[in-house]
């Protein structure tokens, strides 16, 4: 019962897309313009950086909202330890499905990145404090979010083993392969030199 209360909880959190609020308010439609992401990346490559953070912040919240209900729900129930920890994860698992195909936008969403901030937030502030540093370290180096995005689902993989031990981590494999395959367009638009780099939104801010 707990495990489809913890996909229920995360699938429907995981639908509320800040692309489709925000667009639907300045109708433009972010998942069919730009780089074709309903994210706060393409976002703010189309609507500037005011609405790309209004759609991150809303994002990452909803992760954060829905691991926090489902732990409140949990600790009211006496269900604690491994068992906790699994369904958790399985409750950011559905998030992450929510979000990437949403029932409310056909099936066709995001690809999960700022909605795994907010998770990784309320599931461990050490897992977070690591994962989110590694994000931003990766992100200015290489000038690339997308290399950022995918240093830090391998550090959520590492940390989670280390923590928590094999069945979350399993999770965290499944949800590290669905990232690749999401953004598979962008590793190649890097081999050809036309992915967006993160120096070119903050240009586009100045001008």
């Amino acid at each position: 019962m707990y495990v489809l209360i913890s996909i229920f909880i995360g699938y429907v959190f995981g639908c509320v897309h800040g692309s489709q609020l925000v667009g639907k308010y300045k109708r433009v439609d972010i998942k069919n313009s730009g780089v074709k992401n309903a994210g706060a990346s393409n976002t703010t490559i189309l609507l500037g950086w005011k609405y790309g953070i209004l759609v991150a912040l809303i994002d990452i919240f909803k992760g954060t909202l829905a691991v926090l209900l489902m732990l409140y729900i949990l600790n009211e129930n006496g269900i604690t330890g491994d068992v906790q920890i699994l369904l958790i994860y399985v409750t950011a698992l559905a998030v992450i499905i929510g979000h990437n195909f949403p029932i409310t936008m056909k099936f066709s969403g995001g690809k999960g990145t700022a909605s795994l901030v907010g998770i990784l937030l309320a599931i461990d502030w050490k897992i977070a404090l690591i994962g989110i540093g590694i994000l931003v370290i990766f992100t200015f180096a290489t000038d690339y979010l997308v290399i950022g995005v995918l240093m830090m689902y391998i550090s959520f993989l590492v940390t989670t083993y280390y923590f928590y031990g094999t069945e979350p981590t399993m999770i965290v494999i499944f949800l590290s392969l669905l990232s690749i395959v999401k953004h598979m367009e962008n590793y190649k638009r890097i081999i050809h030199k036309e992915e967006k780099k993160l120096s070119s939104m903050f240009q586009k801010k100045a001008e």
